[in-house]
């Protein structure tokens, strides 16, 4: 019995939608008014090279070409797009009869004006999957190679977007204005892969952390609470699960021919090599084309199909998501060229961005490097507008730690700063005293709460774009263990069955209590400073043991003296008379009690003391 045309249509509407719903398009949407009006359109399927597509006629918009590679499953389409294109649906269509829609949305209002995170910011950075968990239904998601696992150091624990949604009022009340949270995007690891960095989709959010929607809420959330969005993304490599590893794009799109051969091709972390003028070829290819670890795949930027998905993807996350700014993960690592080209894209796009880089090196001619507006010999011109820095982090941490000398000591943070000459511009460097790849800082000062505090107020108060790692401020502690599972700990209050939860403040020990009233009132106070939003920064050589300095505007001067002495100081202002002028009173910060700065001023011992002049 021959089937009926009904049941034929049936059969091939659902052949079709099965090809199509199989038809990877990426990005999957786009915009009208963007700067650049090239728009590539990665297709991914079985055979899609075989395809003839064509556009069906769109105002504004013209198929320029379609790029193939050696292997037969990808076609990139090439795109123009007018400035004066309206919003609407493109329809590609190949003579095969294979179909399918492409939406380009309005973007937001000023959308290429957005600021960026800046010297006025606090940027809190969290951990997702071990902040507070605000879906228990998502915690295992059927499908996924890796279950949760709260009581394995390195398991998924179930934190996710709306543990962090359900926050904002805490973290507003803190002080926050910006939230860093390390990558959110899939990672459908085996193991290991709550962390966020082993990426295995770069246009999907992890569903045991939310969804696309739900990020995107979380954005528009924050924004109501002050609050703005910096996205953690990795361009120099990405999880050994990605459909990339077994169907790669093109033959170079891996670094090492896609092979680790058990560490031989692993990255020798020699961050140096970039900037040796005596570096050997062998050397500054093993570092920036070397795997991480064997789950880590290495990217190879210098093909060009790649570098524009990167550049692309960028682009893509801050139009949906609505961001504030990029933080990019290993960022020395990935080929020197294209990242001049990725930040300069993003950076023409969005002027008054931010983005800063993470390049782990205590060197400040190293990091210095990267930073937009530097001079370098080689030639090397960066548009990367922000760096970590290290050199600070380190120094402080050494300051704190060590006995007062003519070389150790306070002197540490003071030539730490002194290098700043190196910068372009420091007031753009992004500060911290720890982060989610070392020990806490509570942990490195040796659970010392007076040394915490005086750190912490070094950090909120010097110039610099200030960021904070979660828990600080109830004093979150790894002592015992450098395992990167113990350095993420579960945030209190987050998850069900802890004894303490710092949102409500029940069961924190007195010491947590001081600190979070300590790391409030100094974040609170950064929102509103302008000589800490914009002033310019006076220190003081170190002497007996104390740090000082001055951060100084048209509208105030606030004066910092940072004692490590175990006793109290009268400490004479005289040699302050130059940012004090003729003003004899300030407020001090923790007190609110007026002080006269006449003469002296009496530091408590081991003490952070801030005093406002306005």
């Amino acid at each position: 019995m021959r089937p009926s045309k009904s049941v034929l249509l049936l059969v091939t509407v659902i052949l079709s939608f099965q090809l199509h719903a199989k038809m990877r398009v990426e990005p999957q949407n786009w915009w009208v008014g963007m700067q650049s009006n090239a728009l590539q359109i990665m297709l991914h399927d079985q055979g899609i090279a075989k395809q003839q597509w064509q556009l069906a006629s769109y105002s504004g918009v013209s198929l320029k070409s379609v790029t193939k590679t050696d292997n037969p499953n990808y076609a990139f389409l090439n795109l123009e797009i007018n400035p004066s294109t309206k919003p609407g649906v493109l329809v590609f269509s190949s003579k095969s009869g294979k179909r399918f829609e492409y939406q380009l949305h309005a973007r937001k209002a000023n959308s290429s004006k957005r600021n960026g995170f800046d010297s006025s910011d606090t940027i809190y950075l969290i951990n997702p999957d071990r902040f507070a968990n605000g879906d228990s239904s998502n915690d295992t998601v059927k499908g996924m190679l890796e279950a949760a696992n709260p009581i394995e150091r390195g398991g998924r624990h179930g934190g996710d977007i709306q543990g962090v949604i359900n926050a904002l009022p805490y973290l507003q009340k803190l002080g926050v204005t910006q939230l860093w949270l390390t990558p959110p995007l899939e990672n459908d690891m085996p193991s290991y892969s709550y962390h966020g960095y082993a990426i295995t989709d770069f246009y999907t959010i992890d569903p045991r952390m939310g969804s696309n929607e739900l990020y995107r809420e979380l954005s528009a959330k924050a924004k109501q609470h002050g609050i703005g969005i910096v996205m953690d993304l990795v361009l120099n490599h990405f999880g050994s699960e990605h459909e990339w590893m077994t169907d790669k794009p093109t033959s170079d799109w891996i670094n090492f021919n896609g092979e680790f051969a058990n560490g031989k091709h692993a990255t020798s972390h020699a961050r140096q090599t970039i900037q040796d003028p005596h570096a050997s070829e062998f050397d500054k290819r093993q570092f920036s084309d070397g795997w991480f670890v064997a789950t880590m795949p290495d990217l190879n930027q210098r093909q060009p199909l790649l570098a524009t998905y990167l550049i692309q993807n960028a682009i893509w996350w801050i139009e949906y998501a609505d961001l504030s700014g990029i933080r990019v993960d290993t960022y020395s690592y990935s080929d020197k060229a294209f990242l001049a080209d990725w930040t300069k894209a993003i950076m023409t796009e969005y002027p008054t961005f931010n983005i800063v880089g993470e390049e782990w090196t205590s060197n400040p001619a190293i990091a210095s490097y990267w930073q937009a507006g530097k001079v370098n010999n080689d030639g090397y011109t960066s548009s990367l507008p922000s760096v970590m820095d290290f050199s600070l982090q380190e120094s402080v941490i050494q300051a704190l730690n060590e006995k007062e000398s003519w070389n150790t000591g306070w002197v540490k943070v003071y030539q730490s700063i002194a290098n700043d000459f190196l910068y372009p511009n420091p007031d753009n460097l992004l500060v911290f005293a720890d982060n989610h790849d070392m020990s806490r800082v509570y942990t490195q000062l040796k659970q010392d709460l007076a040394k915490t505090k005086i750190a912490m107020t070094l950090l909120l108060t010097t110039r610099g774009i200030a960021q904070m790692y979660y828990g600080t401020e109830v004093l979150l502690d790894n002592t015992g263990s450098n395992d990167h599972g113990d350095i993420r700990i579960d945030f209190p209050g987050g998850f069900k069955g802890q004894p303490s939860n710092a949102f409500t403040g029940q069961g924190l020990s007195d010491q947590q209590r001081d600190m979070q009233q300590t790391i409030t009132t100094l974040l609170n106070f950064r929102k509103q400073s302008p000589a800490i939003a914009q002033g310019k920064l006076v220190h003081f050589s170190p002497k007996s043991g104390i740090y000082s300095y001055a951060r100084i505007s048209e509208q105030q001067t606030v004066l910092v003296f940072l004692n490590k002495n175990t006793a109290a100081k009268s400490w004479p202002l005289a040699y302050l008379q130059e940012v004090i002028g003729q003003h004899k009173q300030a407020v001090s910060l923790f007190t609110d009690q007026q002080i006269n700065i006449t003469d002296t001023v009496t530091l408590a011992p081991m003490s952070a003391t801030v005093l406002i002049i306005e």
